[in-house]
């Protein structure tokens, strides 16, 4: 995850548990019946407790386990919170470890070597790697041990109505259990914020159209806002290193819908009717290119832009002198003025809300689903060992785990919330963070969100937080309160984020996504600053998109929703 991203969801998690505990199958003389998977030979009935009874598995059994070695933990076999699981569970974790930085290239080798640990908890598993793995057997179908093993998990999918779609492949099986990390500024990632001081110095309202941003950042530009009596200020920048801090993808949802979050992403697609279309050959994108040629001959938009990385953002943040910076794309603001009283600047920068186009068109892209998943087991694990990991994970998507997990024990990384403590919507709290008594940079306490969990809004919101947004420690409050500003907004348009594309249609689809996604970024950056005539080069430019199998690309991303 880019920076703050991480440590803020990852902090307070994202996300609400269920603690709902299904009833055990029953036999007629109402015991609990034998726990037999589908389709495989019985399991004898005394060596697991009936399902939603600890320990799960009556004497000690040991999994050989693949996850990677957090830098922030210290060591996996001594953490406090996998000694927990273990006495929970009854559960014994061999533990198969590989450097974070490393989890990929060995992830790659192992299942390709056919060196794999029966169950793999941590493996960032692409969509495309467990249809690969899974229609080769070496990922195990869990639909079966879901339904019969896994009622916290069952009802996250009925809560959640993108999160089965999500994590099923097109066969109709579900091979990889996932994070759920539910995140509101994540969803409405797309956003500028602007300097509000400002508009305050100069008279300025909030703009609410294109043209009304125009002329704010005209006013940047000519009246001196920052007060040194120089032209030195810089009306709108970005970075496309950032988190969704392309310069262009903001404003351009002014006019038709642009899906950039990062550099590697955006399919420009937009999904009207149940109908894929590109939308960067449409005439809307042209005239949204029209206005940010506008800005950029005019000197609004900073030329760094399309150039400079998120360690230049900082720095330009941070000037000494004065501040320079009037508004900026970028999911966080962070990323140019750290939120601590260190770095008072921040205080001065809010988002702007969708702005209205020239056509009426108002949206904010909308970023929810699950990307990869964690979790899988493989043919290497007994049918005994596939029943009992299914079980644990079920468990590991429980609030009383994901605190556990997040947190450390009771007492000391946390405590429950006293009266009057509110939470992140005002509300009486449940759960309140212990600071460390000093800094520190590593834990043997808990596991900072390692493997499959279940944290949604609900859970991040139940921490006691500040009701001061701009105060430091409130950075999460002030997130959430300018996302809200999104939500009314949010883009019917955008094609879903976590469909699955066909195994057979995959590799394609990545090499046309990527050469069409170079495309429209190198032709968008070229039209913008005016290396490129839109007017005169635009026919040319879209003919281009022949050459590149437009028409296999819009077919594939057809026939993936159509299934979703």
């Amino acid at each position: 995850m880019k920076k703050w991203k991480k440590s803020y969801t990852g902090t307070l998690g994202a996300a609400l548990c269920f603690s709902l505990v299904l009833s055990a199958c029953s036999t007629d003389s109402g015991k609990p019946a034998d726990n037999i998977p589908s389709g495989s030979a019985p399991v004898a009935s005394d060596v697991f407790s009936p399902v939603g009874q600890f320990p799960i598995v009556n004497k000690p059994m040991t999994i050989k386990m693949f996850a990677p070695q957090l830098a922030v933990l210290e060591n996996m076999e001594t953490n406090s919170f996998t000694k927990y699981l273990q006495d929970k569970t009854n559960i014994q974790i061999k533990w198969d470890l590989v450097p974070d930085k490393a989890l990929n290239d060995r992830k790659q080798l192992m299942l390709a070597s056919g060196d794999y640990p029966e169950v793999i908890l941590q493996g960032s598993l692409t969509k495309e790697e467990q249809m690969k793995y899974g229609k080769q057997g070496v990922f195990i179908p869990l639909n079966d041990l879901i339904d019969k093993y896994m009622p916290n998990f069952k009802k996250a999918m009925a809560e959640l109505p993108y999160l089965k779609s999500s994590i099923t492949t097109p066969d109709g099986n579900i091979y990889a259990l996932p994070q759920v990390n539910e995140c509101y500024h994540c969803n409405y990632a797309q956003k500028m914020w602007i300097n509000q001081s400002w508009l305050d110095k100069l008279g300025l309202k909030m703009p609410t159209t294109t043209d009304e941003f125009y002329e704010v950042l005209k006013a940047f530009k000519e009246r001196d806002p920052n007060g040194n009596g120089k032209k030195d200020e810089i009306p709108l920048t970005g970075s496309d290193d950032m988190w969704a801090g392309n310069v262009a993808s903001f404003l351009m949802n002014a006019f038709i819908i642009d899906d950039q979050v990062d550099k590697d992403s955006g399919t420009f697609l937009q999904l009207k009717d149940g109908k894929v279309e590109l939308a960067a050959n449409k005439a809307e994108w042209k005239q949204g290119l029209l206005y940010l040629n506008k800005l950029y001959k005019e000197g609004l938009i900073d030329p760094a832009s399309f150039t400079q990385n998120s360690d230049a953002i900082q720095q330009l943040g941070n000037r000494q002198d004065a501040n320079v910076m009037g508004s900026i794309t970028t999911a966080l603001i962070s990323y140019a003025h750290s939120p601590d009283e260190k770095h008072p600047r921040h205080k001065e920068y809010v988002t702007v809300p969708p702005l209205k186009g020239p056509n009426g068109v108002q949206q904010a892209g909308y970023f929810a689903g699950v990307g990869n998943s964690q979790m899988a087991i493989t043919n290497k694990a007994t049918k005994e060992q596939q029943i009992a990991a299914i079980r644990m994970a079920d468990y590991l998507y429980t609030e009383e785990a994901i605190v556990l997990e997040e947190r450390g024990l009771e007492n000391k990384g946390w405590r429950k919330a006293k009266d009057g403590e509110l939470d992140m919507n005002g509300k009486q709290a449940k759960y309140a963070i212990i600071p460390d008594v000093e800094t520190r940079t590593t834990y043997n306490d808990r596991w900072d969100q390692l493997g499959p969990s279940l944290r949604t809004f609900q859970y991040r919101d139940s921490w006691a937080a500040s009701q001061n947004p701009l105060a430091e420690g409130a950075y999460e409050v002030r997130l959430k309160r300018e996302s809200a500003k999104y939500e009314p907004f949010q883009s019917k348009q955008n094609y879903p984020s976590s469909v699955f594309i066909a195994l057979e249609d995959a590799q394609v689809a990545a090499q046309l996504k990527t050469s069409i996604r170079d495309y429209v970024k190198s032709n968008m950056a070229q039209f913008i600053t005016g290396s490129k005539d839109i007017e005169k080069d635009w026919d040319s430019y879209v003919k281009g998109f022949d050459g590149l199998q437009l028409g296999k690309y819009i077919e594939i991303y057809q026939k993936a929703v159509a299934k979703k």
